[in-house]
């Protein structure tokens, strides 16, 4: 069964338990230490993973989980998104009356489902995985019991949820009714004989809406918006990161590894989602004046952009895809710590309490400033360098399909509309008329050194990206395209 292909995942499960236990006898003001814990646990297996190698692919699990390159690419990044939100966390903990211990651990449960879901092979470990990281996160969004905001948050998130797991569930049926395997290795080859029925290709569209749920895609967009606004900022955070890349690498398995040949029917359709999605969340985050709401609809434009590397359908989209996770993954944690160790003070999330930021705390204006910056894709960081590998994996297909200069096109007028929101706040940070940032803004050890390596990686991937590109091409090139 080799069990040991899977010792990543054991180890943060383990972890979890352990902070679990941990907390049952720490006293109250002892509890934050549990995640300095858990992030320096996390740390040690972020290391341990480098002595890993996902070449040749090893096969577990009766084949239902793959460790390759593409998967251990994808545990790190998750490693490294949950050490950084473990420390958003730690700062954000004053906020629960109660339950810090059992917040971390869930957060560490949650990692454990994205984990699995970067090894799925089969339809078995797909749908186990994204449940495991959904119901986790119906909690999360909820956490603060006495907040309306997050009561409501959690109950949307758990109706479309469920929804969503709905589609998931019904579209592997269909599919396994179809060609009697949920085995990737083995559905790629029967459907590669099945393009035309329509059965199959009504449960992979069901499938595809299921995952398009994670990543925020359109028509699946909506809830987004509410529950980042009402979730706890460290749980929007992980969601914006963890989530979506977790949706985009079970995406990816899905179109490139399992049908493949049906993927290229459907071009045109994933160049559509990936235009409305692009516009949608451009045009909607322009009013916006909360900035979890406005970083939501961020993330929903964020998922077009990522869309055009699927729907460019070859291995320089994908590779984009794997850079720009990276790149996206520093800038929205970065921005969502700011926004708590300034929030935190006044009580609310308005654009408008940035104003005067970098008087009172000169440093977090600049990190917020690169953030924007970086998000808005100006160069030389490593927002831009994202767009322009999947704007140059774009253009490489128009010259066989037209279709895909109309595609460039819709995104670079999502660019241009993101300027104006995203250098909005930057306008508010240095030229806010209202002054209501306090004198003293308190940063911890810890918060401060994350800030500084998410300032470091969006400047290095921006000016040196060679070596995480090597990385993602590696990666991408175990998927066998």
């Amino acid at each position: 069964m080799n069990i040991a292909a899977s010792i990543l995942e054991i180890a943060v499960i383990g972890l979890g338990i352990a902070v679990m236990l941990a907390d049952l006898w720490l006293p109250r003001e002892k509890k934050i230490w549990l995640g300095y814990a858990a992030a320096a646990g996390l740390t040690l297996i972020l290391f341990g993973s480098f002595s890993m190698s996902g070449n040749p692919a090893t096969l577990a699990f009766g084949d239902m989980y793959i460790l390759d390159a593409f998967a251990l690419f994808f545990k790190r990044f998750f490693l490294i998104a949950a050490i950084l939100v473990m420390i958003v966390s730690i700062e954000y903990s004053p906020k629960f009356q109660t339950g810090k211990g059992e917040y971390f651990t869930l957060v560490l449960f949650a990692l454990a489902g994205m984990m699995f879901s970067a090894s799925a092979n089969h339809f078995a470990l797909l749908f186990v995985s994204m449940e495991l990281m959904t119901i986790t996160f119906y909690v999360l969004t909820s956490f603060l019991r006495n907040q309306i905001l997050s009561l409501e948050a959690g109950i949307k998130y758990l109706i479309l949820g469920a929804l969503s797991s709905g589609f998931l569930v019904y579209g592997i049926a269909l599919v396994y009714g179809t060609t009697s395997t949920m085995d990737f290795a083995t559905l790629r080859e029967k459907s590669a004989l099945m393009t035309d029925n329509p059965l199959l290709l009504v449960g992979l569209l069901m499938i595809i809406g299921g995952l398009g749920f994670k990543i925020a895609a359109f028509p699946f967009q909506f809830w987004a918006p509410d529950v980042y606004q009402g979730s706890p900022s460290s749980t929007t955070a992980f969601l914006a990161v963890g989530s979506k890349a977790a949706g985009f690498a079970l995406l990816m398995r899905l179109l490139f590894v399992a049908v493949p040949d049906i993927t290229l029917q459907w071009e045109k359709l994933l160049m559509v989602i990936a235009g409305i999605t692009i516009l949608y969340g451009n045009l909607c985050a322009l009013p916006q004046r909360n900035l979890k709401r406005l970083l939501g609809y961020s993330s929903i434009a964020n998922a077009g952009y990522l869309m055009m590397g699927i729907a460019a359908m070859s291995a320089s989209g994908s590779t984009a895809i794997l850079y720009y996770l990276y790149s996206y993954m520093f800038t929205v944690i970065a921005a969502f710590l700011i926004i708590i160790l300034v929030m935190k003070h006044t009580g609310a999330e308005d654009i408008v309490h940035l104003a005067k930021l970098h008087e009172r705390a000169p440093g977090l204006a600049g990190v917020m400033t690169l953030s924007m910056v970086s998000l808005a894709g100006i160069p030389p960081l490593a927002g831009f360098f994202g767009k322009f590998l999947l704007f140059e994996a774009v253009i490489e297909q128009a010259s066989a399909q037209s279709s895909y200069y109309l595609l460039a096109a819709v995104a670079i007028v999502g660019v241009v509309i993101s300027l104006y929101y995203y250098f909005g706040v930057i306008r508010t940070i240095y030229w806010g008329k209202q002054q209501m940032i306090p004198e003293d803004i308190q940063i911890s050890p810890a918060s401060n050194a994350a800030l500084w390596v998410c300032s470091v990686v969006i400047i290095y991937l921006g000016i040196m990206p060679e070596r995480l590109m090597q990385a993602a091409t590696a990666a991408v090139e175990s998927l066998k395209f």
